[in-house]
C-alpha cells in the first residue's frame, strides 16, 4: 500500500473518532436520546462518506469473499465493523484479513442479507450493536 493509499484510509477513518465518542457516551448513559444522537453521529459520518473497517474470511470453495461474522449467545449472526484499525486489533486473537467500506454500502448490504441480525461497531470496546430496524433508520428509511 502506497503512502498516498494509508493517508486516504486515515482521512475517511477520521470522522469515526465522534462515532467512537457517542458510542463511549452511551455506555455511560444509556437513554434513548443519547442512542438518537449516536444514530445522528453515524449518519452525519456516513453522509460524509465515512467509511468502515470490515473483517472478511477467507474465500471457500466457491471463490466468494464472505465477511466475518460474530455469533452472539443468542444464536444469531451479525456483520463486526470497526471504527479504527486500533479497535480492530483490541480483542481479536488471530490476524484477519480486513478492507475499508463505505458505510451506507455496509448498511445497505447488511439490510439485503437474511442471514444476519445486524452489524456490530467494534465489538470489543466501544460496541454498539444496530439491528436492521437501527440500520433502516440511520439509512433514512421508514420503519
Amino acid at each position: 500500500m502506497t503512502s498516498n493509499n494509508k493517508k486516504l484510509t486515515n482521512e475517511s477513518l477520521q470522522e469515526n473518532k465522534k462515532i467512537e465518542a457517542s458510542i463511549a457516551f452511551l455506555q455511560q448513559e444509556p437513554t434513548e436520546e443519547v442512542l438518537a444522537h449516536v444514530l445522528t453521529v453515524i449518519r452525519r459520518s456516513m453522509k460524509a462518506h465515512g467509511q468502515l473497517i470490515i473483517a472478511v474470511e477467507p474465500p471457500k470453495g466457491d471463490g466468494k469473499i464472505n465477511l466475518q461474522a460474530i455469533q452472539t449467545s443468542d444464536g444469531k449472526q451479525w456483520w463486526s465493523a470497526f471504527t479504527s484499525f486500533d479497535e480492530e486489533l483490541k480483542g481479536s486473537d488471530k490476524i484477519m484479513s480486513t478492507f475499508t467500506a463505505d458505510i451506507d454500502k455496509i448498511f445497505l448490504s447488511a439490510l439485503q442479507e437474511p442471514s444476519i441480525e445486524g452489524v456490530i461497531i467494534n465489538p470489543w470496546n466501544r460496541t454498539i450493536m444496530l439491528n436492521k430496524t437501527l440500520i433502516s433508520i440511520i439509512l433514512g428509511n421508514p420503519v
